[in-house]
């Protein structure tokens, strides 16, 4: 797929590159670094955190790696793309492992349900656990199919600043029925009620309610259908590793434990940024890579702003806050040999749960819970014959009348979390060498994500595409915005997409020398 060049350049002489500063080192930031690198642009990559990697940056303890974020890499093709676009080649830089299963689904009742990757071993998959099922299915994949034609190619790689640009697609939205939720959507094709959970919960994987995200999400089953799911050697932090690396080639100057304090603004253009130290940094374009709802709200505190003003972030809905507990045991690699890379283990209550997080924002006292154990798949993670896992059960954001003080109620939920896992890994605390926990507090401080949400804001229907942050500002010419919580929305795919977008709206540069 080609991209039509930008109207706008910008001129220099061959001894000038235009600076572009990039805020936030995540993967939207480091992948914008990259493409604008290859552009032409001089590049600042500034970053409060000590890693890279933003979300998907890692924390190491007595020999544990924990990867604090994403898990898994569902559309290698995107970022071979990237790389491609920019001069190298993602194999040579990089080292994923497909996995199959993708991952295992349990619920109470004891059954289980594994997600695999040939189509041969799914259908069997259908057949054993829901067989009344198995047509209902089929015509969910074509379902599945159509969307992510429409919304991951098409609509997820197109610039939607322009109101026209979402008149043009509001045909497909109607044919393809964006105003049924994800569960409702399932529901309509498969009555087993354990199979419309395992068909429409992936919208938790970037912050949505299945119960009403549009049903445009179930596009992720096509990408698992047609990408499979694979795991990325050194964890995610080892590809935001490679990323910084090659922008580094390009020229780029990355400063890591290094705050945006402002970006600086005259008339309708951002002129730089000013650091927590005072330091002010010029810049032709600026790209934010911060949560929308920060840069909006607290690095132009300072100007007007029409569209997501202060009160706009107010009424906007946020995604759900996440409990994260990382932890490494001693001695266990050989045990629990039923549990693989992912396990999604379902508490007594799937929709009732959804309730409680989304509607009322209340904490419950059953959970649900991923746990992720790449050990089996990566020996790097953990010292010789050691294990590590991470839990992670969806809860309110911070965002409520009364929210939940997690300083008073981490350890409660520890121990509620700790009996769910029991169940799965047997004796597992007693071997605990090291651990470490994430609250929506963390987020809020660590990410300075708005109240504590884990994928910036919902992505509901009018909180998607057009309706969602721009890619560049509806206030400042030369402010751009990539990464979770701008268009096309959450999720690693999504996330390094809109830095491809960027690329149409951001000026080119004629007459300057790339590296």
């Amino acid at each position: 797929m080609t991209h039509p060049e930008p109207l706008l350049r910008i001129r220099t002489d061959p001894f000038h590159r235009p600076k572009a500063i990039v805020i936030g080192a995540g993967l939207g930031g480091l992948s914008a670094a990259m493409r604008l690198g290859a552009k032409g642009y001089q590049v600042d990559i500034i970053d409060r955190l000590d890693r890279l990697g933003g979300r998907g940056s890692s924390v190491s303890q007595n020999g544990y790696r924990f990867d604090l974020g994403p898990t898994i890499l569902t559309v290698p093709e995107v970022f071979e793309r990237l790389w491609s676009e920019c001069g190298g080649t993602f194999r040579d830089d990089v080292t994923v492992k497909p996995l199959d299963p993708y991952y295992e689904i349990r619920w109470p009742d004891g059954s289980r349900f594994q997600i695999r990757n040939e189509e041969a071993d799914m259908l069997a998959e259908v057949e054993r656990m829901f067989p009344k099922d198995r047509a209902g299915y089929l015509k969910f994949l074509q379902d599945c199919e159509k969307r992510y034609q429409f919304g991951f190619e098409g609509l997820g790689r197109k610039p939607m600043h322009r109101l026209w640009d979402l008149a043009k697609e509001i045909p497909g939205f109607v044919r393809l029925r964006a105003d049924r939720s994800v569960y409702a959507h399932a529901s309509a094709r498969v009555k087993d009620p354990r199979f419309r959970m395992a068909l429409s919960f992936h919208p938790l994987f970037i912050g949505g309610d299945p119960r009403h995200v549009t049903s445009m999400y179930i596009l992720v089953s096509h990408l698992e259908k047609a990408f499979g799911v694979h795991y990325v050697q050194g964890g995610v932090q080892a590809l935001a590793d490679a990323m910084g690396r090659f922008a580094e080639r390009q020229g780029a100057r990355i400063s890591l434990g290094t705050t945006v304090d402002e970006i600086t603004v005259k008339d309708r253009r951002v002129t730089g940024v000013t650091l927590s130290d005072g330091r002010h940094i010029a810049a032709d374009i600026v790209v934010s890579n911060a949560d929308p709802g920060w840069t909006y709200d607290k690095l132009l505190r300072k100007a007007p702003r029409k569209r997501w003003n202060r009160a706009k972030l107010a009424r906007a809905r946020w995604s759900m806050g996440l409990f994260v507990w990382y932890f490494g045991t001693r001695g266990t690699r050989d045990q629990w040999s039923d549990v693989g890379h992912h396990t999604i283990i379902n508490g007594p209550r799937y929709r009732g749960l959804l309730g409680d997080i989304f509607d009322k924002v209340t904490l419950a006292d059953d959970m649900s819970l991923y746990l992720h154990r790449p050990s089996v798949t990566d020996p790097s993670v953990a010292p010789a014959g050691d294990d590590c896992f991470y839990a992670l059960s969806p809860v309110p954001n911070l965002k409520s009348k009364n929210p939940v003080d997690w300083a008073q109620e981490k350890d409660v939920y520890l121990e509620k979390m700790r009996t769910v896992l029991n169940g799965v890994i047997p004796g597992f605390s007693e071997k605990i060498a090291a651990q470490h926990v994430l609250t929506p507090m963390d987020f809020e401080s660590r990410y300075l994500s708005p109240h504590g949400a884990g994928f910036s804001l919902e992505p509901r229907i009018f909180q998607s595409a057009w309706f969602r942050p721009h890619n560049i500002s509806e206030d400042f010419d030369n402010l751009y915005l990539v990464g979770a919580g701008t268009h096309p929305g959450a999720g690693i795919p999504s996330v390094v997409t809109s830095s491809e977008v960027l690329t149409q709206l951001v000026p080119s540069v004629t007459g300057a020398r790339v590296p």
